[in-house]
């Protein structure tokens, strides 16, 4: 059982950079086994994928349009996983959603993800 927690949103302009956390806290199996991912959605659009890692950050993914803008990292100490968002566009406004896999590895599968953050608003202004 993993329960995760997400910060950071807020209003930047295009341009600007933002850095979002997000905390877990596991019971039962260890939490370092864990692939993490980032997914975002905007009003009117479905859910889409962001950026995911191994744990271990052996294995890592991004979306097309955020290479090079975003980075995700990860504090093994702390249980946390950070996304670096750099560059920002209007188009990248949305509530973010921090995940966790049923695998060890990274996944950009939706399905593969088994538990859900609240979600934190992201808005870039032009």
């Amino acid at each position: 059982q993993v329960q995760l927690v997400e910060s950071g949103g807020g209003l930047v302009q295009a341009g600007g950079s933002l850095r979002l956390s997000c905390a877990a806290a596991a019971s039962g199996r260890t939490f370092s086994t864990i692939g993490m991912g980032w997914f975002r959605q905007a009003p009117g659009k479905e859910r889409e994928f962001v950026a995911a890692m191994g744990w271990t950050g052996r294995s890592i993914y991004y979306r097309d349009s955020v290479k090079g803008r975003f980075t995700i990292s990860r504090d093994n100490a702390r249980n946390t996983v950070y996304l670096q968002m750099d560059n920002l566009k209007p188009e990248d406004t949305a509530v973010y959603y921090c995940a966790g896999s049923r695998f060890t590895g990274a996944t950009m599968t939706s399905g593969d993800y088994i538990y859900w953050g609240q979600g934190t608003q992201v808005t870039v202004s032009s």
